[in-house]
This record gives C-alpha cells, structure tokens and sequence, in this order.
C-alpha cells in the first residue's frame, strides 16, 4: 500500500471505529408496538435523557424577572429582562409583546450558533415576524452566548473548552440549556398576556437542537418547530458540532427518533435545508422522522407531524419563517391548516438596542458558564472531606474504585491482541489491536536486553516520536526500558481535523462521548492490552513497571495505575491539578474530561490517591487555565493524596518536585 494511503487509512481508523460502534448499538431499534409499550419506553427514555444531562435541579428558584429597559414599536413592544434559571445566574432575555388584548399564544425562540445570538438580525426576525401575527415571543441568551460570554462583547463561542469545564461536575451544556429553556416556559406562565395552553417553541441549528429537546421533555409546548437542526445521532459521528449539541452516552440507549417521538401526540414540524451539512440533511432527518411518524400513529395524530425542505443553505430564512407562522397559527391558535403565512415588513434593531447590559454595565462578578462550572465543583468538594482515619479512606476508596468504571464507560470483552513485532532502528515495534477495529503501535528501548525495569512514557502530543525526547533519554540513563506509543486517536491514527479552538481532540472526544465511551476510558484500555502484550510475547512484566506521564497524559497514567496493581509506580509531569476552574481549560485534551467524574469519583487529588501506597511522583503541575503551580501551590493543592499515603503508612512514596529538572523526576521514581 502506497504511504498516502496508509496515511489516510490511519487517520480514519478511529471514526470507522466508533461508527461500527454505534451501528452495533442501535441496529435492534424499533419502532413500540402498542402505545402501552410506548408509554414504557417513553418514561425510560426521559430519565435516561435527563441522567446524561447530569439531571436537573430538585427545586426551581424564584425566577426574580427584572424589566430593565424596552421600546415600542408599530404592532408590538420589547422589554429587556433578566431572568434567574438557577441561583445567581441571570439569563438576558427580550419578550416581543404584541399590542392584541387578552391572553395570546406564545411562542419560545432560541437563537443557533450567530455571533449576537438574541440579537442576530435573523434571529430577531422570527420574533418579530411572530409578534406581528399576535404571538407573545421570548427571545433567550444561551448560558455562554450573546450579553452571557465570559467577556462582555458579543461573538463568543460557549462550546470547546468553554463548556468542556462543565463535564466532570456530570452536567452538560445541553441540558443546562434545556433546562434554562424550561425555566423561560415557568416565565412565560407567570405572564398575564399568555394562555398557558397554547405555548410553542422554535429555533435553528443549536436552537433547532434545543427546541428538539426542550420540545421533548417540557409537554408544556404545544408546537415544537425545529429548523435546520434535526438529522440523527449517528450523522454527527464524523461531523464537527457544538459541545451544546451533545448528550453525552445518547447512542447507547436511543437516536434521534426516539427523542423527536417524545413531541408526540403534540405538533411537530421539520424544517430542512437541501444544501445543509450530512448531520442535519433532509435524508438523515426523513429517517428520524419516519420512526417518530410510527409513535404518533399510535395515537392517531400522524397529521400532527410535517416536514417542510427548503431549497436552501444553512440558515432561518422567510420561507422558512413563514411555514413556521402557518404552523404555529394552526396549531396554538387553531387558525387555517398549516400553509404558510406571509410574513410582514419587518424591521431589525442594532444589537445595543436590545442589551440588556448596555455598553459594559454587566456586573464584575456575573456568574459566567466557567464560574458556574467552577463553583458546582467546588460545591461537590466540600463534600469530600480530607479523610482522617484508615475506615474513611477505606470506605471512599471502595466508592470510588466501583465508580470509575462506569464513569469510564465501562471496557471492552478480552479479544485476541494479535501482536506483531518487528525490528526498528530504535527498538522493537510492537502492533496489537485492543479490541476489534482498533490498531495501536508501540517502541520498545530497551537499556541492555535483561528487560529489569520498564517505563511507559504516556505523551498524547508526541505519542510513539517521544522516544527521543530529553525525558525519555534520561529514563534510558536511569537504567529504564521505555515504550512509547500512539494511543488510539493519536499520532498516526489522529483524525485530521480533530482540532476545534483550544481542544486538540475535540471531535474525536465528541463522537466517544456519543456512544458513552470517554476517549480517556479508550486509552486506559489500551495502556492495559499493551502490558498484556509484554505479558504474552515476554513471560511477564518486570518487578518495577511504571507509567509516566507528561502534560494531559497524567491523567491517563493516574487513572490507568488505579485499575492496574501490576504498575508499581506512577509519575505525572506538568500535568492538570484540578477539573475545578474558573476559567476555559488551556493546553489540555478535552478526552480527559470525563462526565461525571469529579462528581462520581472524585477531582485529580482523590484519583492520585488510588495510587496510594506504590511511588507516586508529581513533577510539577498547572490548573485549568494552564498556569504553573509552585511547589507549595502543588503541596496544597495535592493535600488530599498526601492524608491518604499517610493513612496507607506510606507518605515517603509520594514524592513532590518542581518538575523542572528531568534527573529529579527520574530519580524520585527510581529511587
């Protein structure tokens, strides 16, 4: 095979992997039988949903609106709110109002991925365009986006490592949005001018998602109308999308007919777009439409359902406004038959006009998504207090142990490695597959040929070519064999692509998630088949085998030494202290950002002390923002993994250095 080809062929490995993954999951899928099996079926479904959302809070909060501006115009008037979803967190909204009597329908509009978010010229369209036909209209900011950005100018993008912070607390951007948007329906009720029956929602792209879905859990809407947002699960594999459009683990219990069938008995209307993306083409949403279409025959109202495909790029433009209107007038006014409606003139503002928070007038401590990610950390935190007897750590050790597996997303049944070995100018190659569609290369230096002691040197940047670098030279004088390898995703089967701002793996650590199987799962798993080959082809692994582990990597070293007594010792350098920050993660991979994790398990310094009582060695280290910790800062901040060596009689195993001098990592771990 040509060098271009292998090429190409490697870099495709790990998404044909996850594809075939995905296939095998929902390849029994069929449509209920009988509304009795549906309503069974239907309940699970909900909870599953709201479970990978990370759940959704006991107790609403008091909404505390606030109107703190508006305007009028011809037909209509606008207010600015303020409106509290969650304690302390103020979400910016525009209510359209039309200038009718009485109670009016309503309908909630969630703005997709535009720079000015609420105030997008073709975002304030629709509201108008709604407004104008008598539809009292709620206009959000999602939590991230629009006047709720870390700074306060418009354009910022909520996905990547923005929402990546959120990920160990086990909530996810989507179902923090999905839940604000029910809360923006708790508003709306408390609205003299709105009938509580005759609520809608609409939105396009990540608001066509989020209609999707506030449309599905909230039966308070009574007409859901996505636009350019509905494909299925399986088209993003492959795909780059936002983090907001991720239900972390959805493949491994349904697609995306499952959750459009959730709408069902109430009205539900596809928009399309001819010349939009795969993931949400008119072939990939027919499919979803078609097995939600057999639910609602169910209850005799396939006629609550249409789709409506525009000849069109990407976007919510008038024809697709006005097949809207007609929809939302038939069905929360009980007017006409669906057909289009024709729009009226309409007028957008400038972005400032409606801001809530004017020029720069938002208050310094405005609870950003980070923050908030940041403070739900640390909420879950206190309580895990430092343990301060043996039983304590006895009985958050066994908590922990049973919990990471499932955090992980569970591993793969034991296939045959089919290991090859092969001379290279620097060692042995070694080639195994750690289960069936994945290939994974590894160099093995060895000192002298006694095979004494073995280091594998974990470095997801340089993968298998960090066997030259300066680290693994002074391994090498240290008298360690070394193995470096490209972990699956990485290296030479790293997807071209792969890199969506400050996440060097974005859509390979998306489309795992997708079928509930974290990247740093996936690369445990391949760590431990790698010793299995040294178990097979060597008799056995060394006395000392240990993991070392550089930048993100130390994670994988950390959590892969918890599973596995036959590592012996464990070094990190340079890596990330803590998933609490206050601030997007910086020079980190978002395949080590785990749901659930720091709220299932626990943060780095508990996981650390699953290493407890073998060497551990922490060579420096940075928080979320990528900002190196003094040797004191590492001390404190590490003070949980230092109770538990003592508890474990071992406290001169677990070794602190600055990580700036690489003899001293190496001989903190040798010695």
């Amino acid at each position: 095979m040509p060098q271009t080809d292998k090429a190409q062929d490697d870099s495709r490995q790990f998404v044909s992997f996850i594809k075939q993954q995905a296939v095998a999951m929902r390849e029994n899928d069929g449509p209920p039988a009988t509304l009795e099996a549906w309503n069974v079926q239907r309940q699970e479904l909900r909870r599953r949903l709201i479970e990978s959302w990370g759940g959704f809070p006991k107790r609403a909060c008091p909404l505390k609106p606030q109107v703190v501006g508006g305007f009028e115009r011809d037909g209509y008037r606008v207010e600015k709110l303020l409106l509290q979803p969650r304690p302390g967190v103020l979400m910016t909204a525009n209510a359209y109002i039309p200038d009718v009597t009485g109670p009016r329908p309503a309908v909630l509009s969630v703005h997709g991925h535009w720079r000015l978010a609420k105030s997008e010229p073709v975002v304030q369209s629709r509201c108008i365009g709604l407004a104008k036909l008598g539809f009292f209209v709620l206009m959000v900011d999602a939590f991230g986006a629009g006047e709720r950005g870390i700074g306060q100018a418009l354009g910022e993008y909520h996905g990547e490592m923005v929402a990546a912070t959120l990920w160990p607390t086990g909530l996810a951007l989507a179902g923090l949005q999905v839940y604000e948007n029910i809360r923006a329906v708790d508003y709306l009720l408390t609205r003299p001018e709105v009938d509580p029956d005759r609520i809608g929602v609409t939105g396009c792209s990540g608001g066509g998602n989020q209609t999707m879905y506030a449309g599905a859990i909230d039966e308070r809407l009574r007409s859901v109308v996505p636009v350019c947002s509905v494909g299925t699960y399986q088209a993003y594999l492959g795909a780059a999308c936002c983090m907001c459009e991720v239900t972390p683990g959805a493949l491994s219990y349904t697609e995306e007919a499952g959750v459009l069938s959730l709408v069902a008995p109430r009205a539900l209307m596809l928009i399309n777009a001819t010349r939009d993306s795969f993931q949400f083409s008119v072939d990939e949403a027919k499919k979803s439409l078609s097995t939600a279409r057999g639910v609602f025959r169910l209850y005799n109202k396939e006629d609550h359902t249409r789709h409506v495909v525009v000849e069109s790029a990407h976007g919510y433009n008038q024809e697709m406004r006005e097949a809207m209107y007609g929809w939302m007038t038939k069905h929360l006014k009980g007017e006409g038959d669906g057909a289009p409606i024709a729009e009226a003139k309409i007028k957008t503002e400038e972005a400032e006009t409606l801001a809530c928070f004017p020029g720069e007038t938002r208050p310094n401590g405005y609870i950003t998504l980070p923050r908030f990610a940041a403070a739900e950390s640390r909420r879950i935190l206190k309580q895990r207090p430092i343990p301060d007897h043996v039983e304590r750590w006895q009985a958050d050790e066994v908590l922990m142990r049973s919990s990471l597996p499932r955090v992980l997303g569970g591993f793969p049944k034991l296939t045959s490695l089919d290991t090859k070995i092969h001379d290279d100018e620097l060692g042995k190659r070694i080639e195994f597959s750690p289960e069936d569609g994945i290939r994974i290369s590894a160099l093995h230096q060895m000192v002298d040929g006694k095979h004494r002691k073995l280091a594998v040197l974990l470095d997801l940047d340089e993968g298998m070519k960090a066997a030259t670098s300066p680290l693994a030279e002074e391994l090498i004088r240290g008298g360690w064999d070394v193995v470096t390898m490209d972990l699956r995703g990485t290296g030479a089967t790293a997807h071209s692509g792969d890199k969506i701002g400050r996440a060097t793996d974005h859509n390979t650590a998306e489309w795992s998630m997708w079928i509930g199987r974290p990247l740093l799962g996936q690369w445990i798993w391949d760590i431990r088949r790698l010793l299995d080959a040294f178990d097979e082809h060597r008799g056995g692994l060394p006395d000392e085998t240990a993991l070392v582990g550089v930048g993100s990597a130390s994670l994988i070293a950390i959590c892969h030494a918890a599973f596995d007594r036959r590592v012996d010792r464990v070094a990190t350098l340079g890596g990330l202290c803590s998933f609490a920050s206050d601030t997007p993660y910086e020079n980190q991979r978002m395949g080590i950002m785990v749901p659930g994790i720091l709220r299932d398990v626990g943060d780095i310094p508990q996981l650390a002390a699953l290493t407890s009582p073998r060497r551990f060695v922490i060579a420096g280290g940075v928080n979320g923002a990528g900002k190196a910790l003094s040797t004191d800062q590492l001390g404190a901040n590490y003070a949980w993994t230092k109770a538990v060596f003592k508890l474990e009689q071992s406290p001169k195993n677990l070794r602190i250095v600055t990580g700036k001098s690489l003899v001293e990592l190496v001989d903190a771990l040798t010695g």
